[in-house]
């Protein structure tokens, strides 16, 4: 009977479910090197269009400054010629909207939508 007691109280993971956190697991981390570059690229983006904007006085300095930083990093996803560049108040605000696919298995993906202002308003 001793043996049986024993039996009731030991925990554990069995074969299926190691199986199936491994899988878990695996997925999490295939998804999470797609999308960790693309929001570092994001970043990159984020912070040359502010730059520019800092360092234009004009619209067409500001694409200039863009495209050299653009160049510089590397970046793909959006092109000086993508930005949307108004003036309010004296200054110019800076936007930007870009979509980003990523394949996952098959015909499944994801989509990442960015999007960004140098407008402090929003």
């Amino acid at each position: 009977m001793a043996g049986v007691s024993n039996l009731h109280r030991q925990r554990g993971l069995s074969l299926s479910g190691l199986i199936l956190a491994l899988v878990l697991i695996g997925l999490a981390a295939v998804i999470g090197m797609q999308v960790v570059p693309a929001v570092v690229e994001f970043q990159s983006i984020k912070k040359a269009v502010l730059d520019a904007r800092n360092k234009g006085n004009s619209a067409a300095e500001i694409v200039y400054f863009y495209n050299k930083a653009a160049v510089s990093g590397y970046i793909t996803s959006v092109a000086g010629s993508d930005l949307v560049i108004v003036k309010e108040d004296g200054m110019y605000v800076v936007s930007f909207a870009y979509e980003k696919k990523l394949p996952l298995v098959g015909p499944a993906s994801l989509l990442l939508e960015f999007s960004s202002t140098t407008d402090s308003k929003k």
